[in-house]
């Protein structure tokens, strides 16, 4: 048996137990090939899925980090080619149930046009297809780098107005601190030299899911106790939270003490990366005084297989109820999915109820975005206080990829419009027709108070994902996907001028009780023309 030297490093003391450094033990050509079977089958069946994936991957920087995923995975298994030793897969049929509730889970993403949760669902459909077709022995050996598959997930943007918003306190908090005049407006502050804004790119997102990820991996293979790992990990999922609101104040101070020659532009997300390295190779070299003595890996025992003396095409047979369930789900989405070609449907608003007079919509300097609709509208109603309402409607019908009402981009404002950092306040109000959304943005010098609601199924809802759920009920029940959003936009009379901000509420609160049964009535018009 093996010695473990003391005196190595232990990142070295891994070396196999066979002479030969490339050795691969006969079951582990097997279990490759298993895992890639099981791979290439869902790729195959759901490839739509899995290339939404691999797209986000290739051009979204926050998850970038996906692109070296399945490398880092083969290697994880390599690695664990000599505790395979001569265990032969054993796979589970009644893995088929959880299986199809991943599946499920993917089917109601797909149908609810909510891509977390259809990408969540093609993963874990992966994995369970993996333990199934490996059996437990197999799986517990593989268990980590099976877990890491799972930081392929394009998922997290969820977090991202909160990051954004704590790193907007932080650092107007820091520059106070240091007695930096500044004026806070949502996610936008004012010092004396300049204005900046707290961004998507701002936020820290990619560098906390970037610094999980390596934590995860580095805990894995420099600790064997479970609470070193997990404690491990916490620090790096604090450790880069904590780095970009330093990072954020840093760079205002920079541009603050330079006049802005320096950290400006694209300049400062180069700083930021720079920083974040750092963070990150001090995280390690910290964790590094408390590493554990990895010790030398022996060759698995050959498991008992219930099974011996059956031939292998019956032992894969018992995939067949897996094999079975993925084929139901790919069926069923052609079912109930089906979107159609490109076609538009032309309508137009109402005119004003009484009290209200029609306007000029360019009146109103705003556009909420949504993009890929089957038609829009937009009208202007003037009030008898002299300021104007501004309605605009979008109608969505067959929705899916690039015709989707409820997805990222769209909203009060494009996902990458510059406004976005604008907003003072987003909350909820009650109408005539309901609760609706409603916000604060600021355009330009001016203030406008935004109400949105959306229409399916006839229903009125405001939030995000009472639409999806409703909608995939619309669709389960076949009745289709049509959809409409209607936003409201008025101005307020100032920034700091509460009577304002009051005052526009209440005009936006008389528009919909005034105008409440043409605005119901608006859906329904839209939706009978149908697609052409």
């Amino acid at each position: 048996m093996n010695k473990v030297d003391l005196a190595s490093p232990p990142s070295l003391l891994l070396a196999p137990s066979r002479s030969a450094a490339w050795f691969v033990p006969p079951g582990f050509s097997l279990v490759a090939l298993t895992l890639l079977g099981v791979l290439l089958w869902n790729l195959a069946l759901f490839w739509r899925t899995a290339g939404e994936i691999a797209w986000i991957w290739w051009r979204s920087d926050t998850f970038a980090h996906g692109l070296v995923v399945l490398p880092v995975f083969a290697w994880l298994v390599w690695r664990k080619r000599e505790a395979i030793g001569d265990l032969r897969p054993q796979p589970l049929p009644w893995l088929a149930l959880p299986l199809a509730g991943a599946g499920f889970m993917w089917l109601l993403g797909e149908v609810a046009l909510v891509a977390a949760a259809a990408h969540t669902g093609f993963v874990l459909m992966v994995v369970t297809g993996m333990v199934a077709a490996l059996g437990w022995r197999l799986a517990r050996v593989l268990l980590f780098p099976l877990a890491f598959l799972f930081f392929g997930l394009p998922v997290g943007e969820f977090l991202l107005p909160g990051l954004m918003r704590m790193t907007a306190d932080f650092t107007v908090f820091s520059l106070r601190l240091v007695g930096v005049p500044v004026y806070q407006e949502g996610l936008q502050f004012v010092i004396p030299n300049g204005r900046w804004s707290v961004v998507e790119a701002c936020s820290g997102i990619r560098y906390l899911i970037a610094s999980l990820m390596l934590g995860a991996l580095y805990a894995w293979l420099n600790y064997t106790r479970l609470k070193k790992r997990l404690a491990f990990m916490l620090v790096a999922l604090l450790a880069p939270v904590l780095a970009n609101w330093l990072r954020a104040w840093m760079i205002v101070m920079l541009g603050y003490w330079s006049d802005n020659t320096l950290a400006a532009g694209v300049d400062h997300l180069i700083y930021g990366w720079v920083f974040f390295g750092l963070v990150i190779l001090c995280m390690f070299m910290i964790g590094q005084r408390w590493v554990d003595v990895v010790p030398v890996v022996q060759a698995a025992a050959p498991a008992l297989d219930s099974s011996a003396g059956t031939s292998a095409s019956v032992r894969w047979a018992k995939l067949a109820p897996l094999a079975l369930v993925s084929v139901a789900l790919v069926l069923a989405h052609g079912g109930l999915v089906r979107e159609g070609g490109p076609f538009t449907v032309d309508y137009a608003l109402f005119a004003p109820g009484a009290g209200w007079t029609e306007e000029n919509a360019e009146a109103i300097p705003y556009r909420a975005h949504y993009a890929g609709s089957r038609g829009e509208a937009v009208a202007a109603y003037g009030a008898a206080d002299g300021n104007v309402v501004l309605l605009q409607t979008a109608y969505y019908a067959a929705q899916g990829e690039g015709a989707n009402l409820v997805t990222w981009g769209n909203g009060f404002v494009a996902g990458d419009d510059p406004n976005r950092s604008a907003f003072l306040r987003q909350t909820e109000t009650e109408s005539a027709l309901g609760t609706v959304t409603s916000a604060r943005l600021k355009v330009g010098e001016r203030v406008f108070q935004l109400w949105r609601w959306y229409v399916v199924g006839g229903k009125v809802v405001s939030r995000d994902w009472e639409f999806k759920l409703r909608l995939a009920l619309e669709r389960l029940a076949g009745r289709g996907d049509a959809a409409m959003v209607f936003v409201l936009a008025s101005p307020e009379n100032g920034l700091e001028d509460d009577g304002g901000e009051r005052s526009a509420t209440a005009r936006l609160g008389r528009f919909v009780a005034d105008h409440a049964l043409a605005l119901d009535g608006v859906f329904a018009a839209v939706a009978a023309k149908g697609a052409p």
